[in-house]
């Protein structure tokens, strides 16, 4: 199931967002379809991109997907912390039992912080936790993900992918192997000794900054399915419409604020979304358990 809740009220305008229509250089007269498009707004959410030089603005309506609610957030976030605490308003309703987050870092762990807090102001016990993943690299162009792991998983391959470049799985032993042992290294770095909080029979609600291929949040959320949760929920604040419908058969819920149309990178959902380090993740797990 896939859940969008209505946000009621709209962001304030933060420094470095793009004009309203009314302000900008673009004609907006009640028969434009800017000023159209600003009347659906109402519902659908909208999104203000400027397009190369142009001196006008173009206008992407931002889809939800959800059952029997509507609504819609207004893009791109100010950042990972204003995305995690309008994404925590949007999980009170779930009434989620024994709520533990685990967090995808980097990215994620800023996001699933702010969840985790907005869940344990409705009197949860609430435990904040990273589950480390790494992607599979295409070997001659490693930035190409063609497959991913999850901590206490098994490696997760598009296979479809793999078919298209001529690859077999036994072709990336050397690079599994290879993401394994840095995987160790971030478990290592993150939670020293600690092992993962057990999820008998509690809701686990994995969190991420957004889903692009929506690789590694598959790779996690089977690496945590056969952990045995109570219930599974795949939380993010943007994300891309078909990957976010193929992760319905991975988690028992998906919540997700907003499905752009014109989704491209998660990283054009932001205003500011910068690199984050290990000892940002690590700085962010201090903070939840003080």
């Amino acid at each position: 199931m896939v859940a969008g809740a209505p946000h009621s009220a709209r962001p304030p305008a933060t420094r470095g967002a793009l004009p309203e229509p009314g302000r900008s250089r673009a004609r907006a007269g009640r028969g434009s379809p800017v000023a159209r498009a600003r009347r659906r707004s109402r519902v659908a959410g909208v999104r203000w991109v400027r397009t190369g030089r142009a001196t006008t603005e173009e206008v992407i309506l931002v889809p939800l997907i959800s059952s029997g609610l509507s609504g819609g957030v207004r893009l791109p976030f100010t950042d990972r912390t204003e995305a995690g605490r309008l994404l925590g308003e949007r999980l009170v309703p779930l009434r989620l039992t024994r709520p533990l987050v685990l967090a995808l870092p980097r990215g994620g762990v800023p996001v699933g912080f702010e969840v985790a807090g907005r869940l344990a102001a409705q009197g949860e016990k609430v435990e904040l936790e990273v589950l480390v993943t790494r992607k599979i690299g295409y070997p001659y162009q490693p930035e190409l993900g063609v497959g991913a792991i999850a901590e206490g998983g098994e490696p997760v391959f598009d296979h479809s992918l793999l078919k298209r470049l001529d690859l077999t799985t036994a072709d990336l032993a050397d690079t599994v192997l290879r993401e394994r042992a840095e995987l160790r290294r971030r478990v290592e770095a993150y939670r020293g000794r600690r092992s993962l909080p057990s999820v008998d029979d509690r809701a686990v609600v994995l969190v991420d900054d957004g889903l692009a291929t929506g690789g590694t949040a598959r790779a996690a959320l089977r690496a945590v399915r056969a952990m045995g949760p109570g219930r599974l929920v795949l939380a993010v604040p943007v994300g891309a419409a078909r990957t976010v419908r193929a992760m319905e058969d991975e988690a028992d819920e998906v919540v997700v604020l907003a499905t752009p149309r014109s989704f491209q990178a998660v990283g054009q959902c932001y205003d500011h979304f910068e690199q984050l380090t290990d000892e940002d993740v690590m700085s962010w797990l201090e903070r939840m358990r003080s």
